[in-house]
């Protein structure tokens, strides 16, 4: 009942505590952080016990490998500690999308580029799409002249990362902050 056997890069991830520890001899560092030397595992594993703690391989690649004497559930407790604050403070930059039509009314096109600066204002992108019906296929120049109004209006604070091109019915363009 073990589960699917581990990939090379999963096996190579997880940290050998303790027993797992197969190569000898070893460079240790103590709790303290000072330099025990370079020691059998035997000797290192005596030395971990004795103070109650765990030995913890720390860098498997080196020559000698290097290990360190630990609370090993304390360290994976700070690990993830780290992690979940790096989590937290990262921004992940979203994709509005807001839609036009080619007779826009101005008031319609105020309050939409209002919503677009907000957004762009909290470092989201902002995808403004020009939604054409029927005959107004005939007219594009008509739904251009509304996206360069928008890129103008917000001019101060994004710049356009990919200009207006057309996708079958709809025209669309990005905008990043600035």
């Amino acid at each position: 009942m073990g589960g699917l056997p581990l990939s090379t890069n999963e096996r190579e991830r997880r940290t050998r505590i303790n027993r797992m520890i197969r190569i000898s001899p070893v460079r240790v560092i103590s709790d303290s952080g000072e330099q025990l030397g370079v020691l059998p595992i035997e000797e290192a594993l005596a030395a971990a016990e004795e103070r109650g703690l765990d030995l913890v391989e720390v860098a498997p690649t080196a020559r000698p490998p290097v290990v360190k004497i630990m609370d090993y559930g304390k360290y994976k407790f700070e690990e993830a500690k780290a992690a979940r604050a790096a989590k937290k403070k990262q921004h992940v930059i979203d994709i509005k999308e807001v839609k036009f039509r080619p007779g826009i009314d101005d008031h319609d096109f105020d309050f939409k580029t209002r919503h677009m600066r907000e957004f762009l204002q909290q470092g989201d992108k902002v995808k403004v799409t020009m939604m054409f019906r029927g005959r107004q296929m005939a007219r594009i120049d008509l739904g251009k002249a509304v996206l360069d109004r928008v890129a103008a209006a917000l001019a101060d604070i994004g710049k356009i990362e990919f200009d207006a091109r057309l996708e079958g019915r709809n025209m669309t363009m990005v905008i990043a902050p600035k």
